[in-house]
């Protein structure tokens, strides 16, 4: 443990203590998702990429060292306490789910920013701390010749955050990060620290995979890894309606892709009528890979025609032509898998404090994408959101977390909409999102579990078909429930 890392600090009622920046607070909590604004210096009143899920806490702790013996003895014992003080516990990264998953209400949240990474080029593994970021894992693998089989699309995000929330990306054929996954150390509610893979505490490790740290609190992990590659991108304009079966046949066939996604058209006079497919394709000279750079000016120049969309459809012609026709032809040369990799989420924020970025996520087979497309013309545009993106990506079918989202393989709709940061545009927001859902559980289809919690309970449980099975897991694992979310208390624990 470094020196600085032992240099103790006032903030309120903080200290630093071990490499744990806590904060304790000790009055009544303002219950989870209630809605306003956060005061200026609070370090009790935590909110996650919503903005609209301000949590009070009874405690705030930053783990900024590995864990070694000391840090896992204060862990156990933090655990313990609020136990006793029947307090809840939840840990997490960089808090980007937007339902409040990654806050415990009145109890501890654990923000873990722990950055270490060790591979083993023969095993083409590495290891890794929980909270360790996916830049910190590109830029090391990167420099070692080697990229993460599967991460987000941006590098913000914390490494077993991504396994608890299972997410997918955009290199291609993979299912959810989770496969790419070999062991975890996770502690467990009576502190008991194990080690869970596909052939040791299974029961644990699939539990955990996509279980929004309600199973237990990850320490490490061991992940797959990948050659970096050198890859060029070819671009092509697909029929909405036929982009399901389009975008398998690109991905599947004798072709090499490696990474894919497709964008569509959301100015309003047009709304989702064209689509375009982007494969990206090793090229034959894999020699003298250059370093995985941050965002570029192409990047930062994106965020500024994404932006003036906001209520343009001018804007939204001129984004569509800047992405389908001006982008490729000066943005199309051969780039590493590692670059692509290797951009922030904060390259699009909005810098609005009267709106707010929500995400959506729906996963339909192939075959009735189309029919999702339809519906998503008729929902959307009756809604007051305002749609500023949305990409596909294929996720192969997992069969291996209890909480999946893809019994067979997937399309998956991304969805970024612009939201006021007020009441009405909430309850609009929940009306349209339950239409969503309800289109895709009429297609045989589902929706992601880490964003804003509108649906209805039928609506999880007819998505969710491990939905009973995980809660009992669970409650057996923790009788008492010592590890709770938002999700929990208005889904999962009801059932």
């Amino acid at each position: 443990m470094s020196k600085n890392s032992r240099r103790a600090f006032l903030l309120g009622t903080g200290a630093l203590l071990g490499g744990w920046a806590v904060n304790s607070y000790h009055t009544d909590p303002i219950p989870v998702g209630t809605r306003l604004s956060a005061p200026m210096g609070d370090p009790l009143l935590l909110n996650d990429a919503s903005e609209l899920s301000p949590t009070k806490v009874a405690k705030h702790i930053t783990v900024t060292d590995n864990f070694g013996a000391e840090n896992l003895a204060a862990l156990r014992a933090e655990l313990k306490a609020a136990e006793s003080e029947r307090r809840p516990v939840i840990a997490s990264a960089a808090r980007h789910s937007m339902g409040g998953q990654s806050m415990a209400g009145g109890g501890t949240t654990y923000t873990f920013a722990h950055d270490w990474l060790e591979l083993d080029a023969s095993a083409l593994t590495f290891r890794t701390g929980a909270g360790t970021r996916w830049s910190t894992v590109i830029a090391k693998l990167d420099a070692a010749g080697f990229s993460p089989a599967v991460m987000q699309s941006n590098n913000d995000f914390g490494v077993a955050a991504t396994y608890s929330v299972n997410a997918h990306g955009w290199p291609v054929p993979f299912g959810p990060m989770g496969h790419t996954v070999r062991s975890i150390q996770i502690m467990l509610a009576d502190g008991q620290l194990v080690t869970a893979s596909r052939t040791e505490n299974a029961d644990i490790f699939f539990a955990a995979m996509g279980g929004y740290g309600l199973i237990g609190i990850i320490t490490e992990m061991e992940i797959d890894m990948v050659p970096n590659a050198r890859l060029e991108p070819t671009f092509e304009m697909v029929e909405p309606l036929n982009f399901g079966p389009e975008f398998v046949r690109a991905i599947k066939g004798i072709t090499g892709v490696q990474m894919a996604y497709g964008r569509m058209d959301i100015s309003k006079d047009r709304f989702l009528e064209q689509a375009m497919m982007i494969t990206y394709r090793p090229t034959a000279d894999q020699s003298d890979l250059p370093p995985a750079p941050g965002s570029g000016w192409l990047s930062r120049r994106a965020r500024d025609i994404f932006r003036a969309q906001l209520g343009s459809d001018i804007a939204k012609h001129g984004r569509w032509w800047f992405e389908s026709s001006l982008g490729p032809r000066i943005g199309g040369g051969a780039t590493t898998r590692n670059a692509l990799l290797n951009e922030p989420v904060i390259t699009l924020d909005d810098r609005d404090p009267d709106r707010t970025d929500i995400l959506h996520e729906y996963f339909i087979s192939p075959e009735n994408f189309g029919a999702f497309i339809a519906a998503c013309r008729e929902i959307i545009p009756s809604s007051y959101q305002e749609l500023l993106n949305i990409t596909l990506r294929y996720v192969q079918p997992d069969n291996e977390a209890w909480l999946g989202y893809a019994p067979v393989e997937r399309i998956a709709a991304v969805m970024l909409f612009s939201q006021e940061k007020s009441l009405r545009a909430e309850e609009d927001a929940k009306r349209m999102t339950q239409a969503l859902i309800d289109a895709a559980i009429r297609l045989g289809g589902t929706y992601y579990l880490p964003y804003r919690l509108h649906a209805r309970p039928d609506q999880i449980a007819a998505g969710y078909a491990g939905l009973r099975p995980f809660a009992a897991k669970k409650r057996a694992m923790d009788p008492k429930l010592l590890f709770r979310n938002a999700l929990w208390d208005q889904y999962i624990g009801r059932v």
